[in-house]
């Protein structure tokens, strides 16, 4: 009797338990977000591709059905679902007061100024330029600049940085936050350094950026340099066709990051000198009718006397063409008449 007595009361708490976990998942369940009524797994693996609302509606359908488990009937509610919540971040964003970073260079930023272009946030800008010309030394240079105040020309905000080259340098960041009176550790911590090792890797970094973009405030993006991978990957005339599908793509994806996020986007690019029929040898930068179409502004850098260099914006939102001159220092790009004032050895 006992013993039956036992059996009776472990399957009636077995019975409770079974109660209690039904209970628990349905409450699980219900606590769960509908979705727009778009199953929780069908989220998530948009989720893993694709990382704001914005993406989800800016994406081609070719796109979307590669993501796992998606299909056509599913696809125009996700779609629909997207939009409706899209509305909102757009108005945020046509509201967003509009910055120019500073280059370091008051002649510089002044020629930038007068194009209606340059350096500044929900554009892409390029700078062009042979080996030594300056574009990396510019680029950090806007590392630090993007970091300053509003009212010092700066963005408030951190810096992305994608290096193909493997140029980048902490000790020239310590530098230049020296001659603008940052804290050098500090500065170091605000710009997140990747290097890209092939084209798939570099544009799956941008998805890596847009996830860092919706948690903290990014200032800038410097891909340093964005074309310099596509020339080992795509080698020959034969796969120039998909060496442009894949530059506009990625070139898409840029301008996307800095119109959701208010991001101002900087690319480098290097140049060839070819032969123009009766005009004779001119440089002309690579991928350049493909970049030039994604890009806002467009500058070009040459070598001038010394550490001298000489900038000219060949294109932007404005028809005037400006040109300007500047010098490197150990402190970055600054003016030529304040680099004697500003300290710092050249570099």
């Amino acid at each position: 009797m006992a013993i039956d007595g036992a059996a009776r009361r472990m399957s009636v708490l077995a019975e409770e338990q079974r109660v209690k976990a039904k209970a628990e998942k349905l409450e699980k369940k219900r606590k769960q977000p509908k979705g727009f009524g778009i199953p929780v797994g069908d989220a998530q693996n948009i989720k893993d591709r694709l990382c704001t609302v914005e993406d989800v509606v800016c994406s081609s359908r070719k796109e979307f059905l590669q993501i796992k488990g998606i299909r056509k009937a599913k696809l125009e509610k996700i779609v629909e679902a997207a939009s409706k919540l899209s509305l909102g971040a757009s108005q945020i964003h046509a509201q967003r007061k509009i910055i120019q970073i500073t280059s370091g260079s008051r002649e510089l930023d002044k020629i930038l100024e007068v194009c209606a272009g340059g350096f500044k946030t929900g554009s892409i800008a390029e700078i062009c330029g042979k080996y030594g010309s300056g574009k990396t030394q510019l680029c950090h240079t806007l590392c630090v600049t993007c970091q300053l105040p509003l009212d010092r020309g700066g963005g408030e905000g951190k810096a992305l940085y994608i290096d193909t080259c493997g140029t980048f340098m902490t000790e020239r960041l310590l530098e230049i936050a020296e001659r603008f009176g940052l804290n050098g550790a500090e500065v170091l911590e605000n710009v997140f350094c990747a290097r890209a090792y092939n084209t798939d890797h570099q544009s799956m970094l941008l998805r890596k950026a847009a996830s860092m973009m919706m948690e903290t405030r990014i200032a800038l993006m410097i891909v340093d340099s964005a074309t310099a991978l596509y020339l080992r990957d795509f080698s020959g005339r034969g796969e120039l066709p998909a060496a442009q599908m894949h530059l506009a793509k990625f070139l898409g994806s840029l301008q996307k990051l800095a119109d959701e996020f208010g991001v101002a986007v900087v690319i480098t690019n290097r140049v060839v000198t070819k032969v123009d029929g009766s005009a004779g040898r001119k440089i002309k930068p690579i991928f350049g009718n493909i970049i030039g179409r994604a890009s806002t502004t467009r500058v070009a850098l040459r070598e001038g006397s010394g550490e001298e260099r000489f900038c000219e914006v060949v294109n932007s939102g404005c028809v005037v063409k400006a040109e300007a001159y500047f010098r490197i220092f150990g402190g970055g790009v600054t003016d030529v008449e304040d680099c004697e004032t500003q300290g710092g050895k050249d570099n």
